[in-house]
């Protein structure tokens, strides 16, 4: 068996020079960053060293004419070799840099395939750009799904090696930021979109309506000079009606507490003169679809009328594609993100925003009225999720 060392500056440049020496049968035998060059320990390059091998007579009967054409990337095997056998000696190739467009696009297309190919996760993290990999792993502590880290980081690479392999961290990040964005734009963002009378906010027990709904009517009445009133729903806790009663206070508007569906009617007739009536509505057991049959008999949903679905990013994703799916009788026109400040992962976000194919309205990161409501953006989002401080 011939067995060679190749060490290059990245993973495509070796791929190429072993499919030109060793050919398509080539196997790797070990991929791992080494650093070369510098001087007094200062300066030293970060470089891929690959051993490969080849059986310079492989049995014949064995090769198709479908794997001898096909591309390397599809038919070379990482088998890691054992440490205590590891070759010692292997002549060094040297690489040339200079590449065109053309070049550079094959060799990304090679490294996606290869990197698809490859099962332990290892060694498809070590053949990524340092700085590349550790977007990667943040993305993964996330938890956002396997399959869009997967298509960002693919995105990555492309601008890695057409824009410059020297982007620093900070513009690496703002490339991840974008590409997360083109993936939700399309849907609806933004908050109170006045297009509609009633403003409605739906949602389980412990997510934070109230406050939320709270929040939602200062910046109607402080930023947009709206005139606005509130109905409630929720006549299961005294405490949820005293505490949109005392918002009601400080924000000198009316407020309306409505028990059936005659009730929301009359209620509706004294607010006919206002510009925004927001509703809020009784947090219980998402589980038991009674409570959103009970909700329609209560709020005449037919009325010129938004509604937002609350959702807390403490909760589990499953939990909140479950509350998701009993409120679809209901049409949910965006989603509202709470407690974005009592946790430190929110793949969940965006995968469920992908998932249900609904826009956002707001995030809300902390109790205080009207202060912590931010109006949701496709790069608030991304940028919540990747880190960067949120204004």
């Amino acid at each position: 068996m011939k067995v060679k060392k190749y060490v290059a500056a990245n993973m495509p440049e070796v791929m190429k020079i072993i499919r030109a020496e060793l050919g398509n049968d080539a196997v790797i035998l070990n991929s791992k960053i080494v650093q070369t060059g510098g001087f007094l320990g200062f300066f030293k390059k970060k470089n891929i060293e690959v051993i490969a091998a080849i059986d310079p007579k492989p049995n014949q009967t064995s090769t198709t004419r479908d794997q001898v054409n096909r591309p390397l990337a599809q038919t070379i095997t990482h088998k890691p070799i054992e440490k205590d056998k590891e070759p010692t000696e292997y002549p060094e190739v040297k690489i040339n840099h200079s590449k065109n467009t053309d070049e550079l696009l094959s060799e990304i297309t090679e490294l996606k395939s290869l990197m698809k190919n490859l099962a332990s996760q290892q060694v498809k993290t070590a053949i990524l750009p340092e700085p590349i990999q550790k977007i990667e792993l943040h993305l993964q502590n996330q938890e956002m799904s396997s399959i869009l880290i997967e298509k960002l980081v693919g995105k990555l690479l492309e601008k890695w090696f057409l824009e410059g392999a020297n982007s620093s961290e900070k513009e690496l990040i703002g490339w991840a930021s974008e590409e997360i964005s083109k993936e939700i734009m399309h849907l609806h963002y933004a908050g109170i979109s006045f297009d509609k009378k009633y403003v409605n906010v739906v949602g389980p027990t412990g997510v934070g309506k109230t406050t939320t709904l709270a929040k939602m009517a200062a910046e109607c009445v402080l930023k947009y000079k709206k005139k606005v009133a509130f109905i409630t729903t929720d006549t299961y806790r005294i405490a949820a009606i005293d505490q949109l009663k005392t918002y009601a206070k400080i924000l000198n508007v009316p407020i309306e507490v409505c028990y059936n569906i005659q009730d929301f009617h009359e209620a509706t007739k004294k607010f006919q003169d206002y510009d925004v009536v927001l509703i809020d509505t009784a947090g219980r057991n998402f589980r038991n679809q009674q409570y959103v049959e009970d909700l329609k008999k209560i709020i005449d949903f037919q009325k010129d009328m938004e509604s937002f679905l609350v959702l807390a990013l403490t909760s589990k994703q499953k939990d909140m594609e479950d509350i998701f799916k009993q409120f679809s009788t209901v049409k949910i026109d965006r989603l509202i993100f709470t407690k974005v400040d009592e946790t430190s992962v929110y793949g969940s976000m965006l995968n469920l925003i992908i998932n249900c194919q609904l826009g956002v309205a707001y995030l809300t990161n902390g109790q205080d009225v009207p202060d912590d409501l931010i109006t949701a953006t496709p790069e608030a989002i991304a940028n919540t999720i990747l880190g960067v401080e949120m204004k």
